[in-house]
């Protein structure tokens, strides 16, 4: 990130989703810099992965579900934006449409639910796939692939699997190589080519 990026609290990394104004103004700290966001948004996504990861949270049968989601995403943001655990209520450069979310997302959370019941796929596939359509989806005004990420490592620790790495631990919010290449996986598995996504997940 460079130094005019810093200081641009709302500025847009590559693929990023734009807030409008009124999404802005939900911001509940006061913070100036992009820099000072993203480390306050990291607090509450460790929080919230320390919360979900718990032996009680993991044996959730809702945790395969639009009300988990909902939960987790509160969870993740609650102290950053006050639409955090809402979908979003206005139209972006990428997504569903906004009367499609709530469907889209139940039916995201079904499928993920018949490919283990039936064992369609290997957990990692499952988990990447459900990772994949939530982010096409793309329900929340921000923090969708941060959302969708910890959701598939969720997914994956439940049924007590070798974690996701998503490019070892990398920034995935800043822009580099390693962002890059997790763009253009996700990309592929837009043609339903999931090697990329599924090699990226466990690098």
């Amino acid at each position: 990130m460079n130094k005019e990026e810093n200081y641009d609290i709302f500025a847009l990394e590559d693929g990023a989703t734009p807030l409008t104004p009124e999404e802005q103004q939900e911001l509940i700290p006061s913070l100036v810099t992009r820099m000072q966001l993203n480390a306050v948004e990291r607090f509450g996504i460790n929080a919230a992965r320390i919360w979900a990861m718990r032996a009680k949270s993991l044996a959730r049968v809702d945790l395969l579900s639009d009300s988990y989601g909902r939960e987790l995403h509160r969870r993740m943001f609650r102290g950053v934006w006050r639409w955090a655990g809402r979908y979003r209520t206005t139209e972006k450069n990428l997504g569903w449409a906004v009367p499609r979310i709530t469907e889209g997302v139940r039916n995201a959370f079904e499928d993920a639910r018949t490919q283990l019941q039936y064992a369609s796929y290997p957990l990692h596939e499952v988990a990447v796939r459900l990772h994949h359509q939530l982010v096409l989806i793309h329900p929340w005004p921000n923090g969708n692939g941060r959302h969708a990420r910890l959701m598939a490592d969720i997914l994956v620790a439940s049924r007590s699997g070798i974690p996701l790495t998503w490019g070892v631990g990398a920034n995935l919010v800043s822009v580099g190589e390693i962002r890059a290449r997790y763009l253009a996986s996700l990309r592929a598995a837009d043609e339903q080519n999931f090697a990329l996504l599924l090699k990226f997940a466990r690098s």
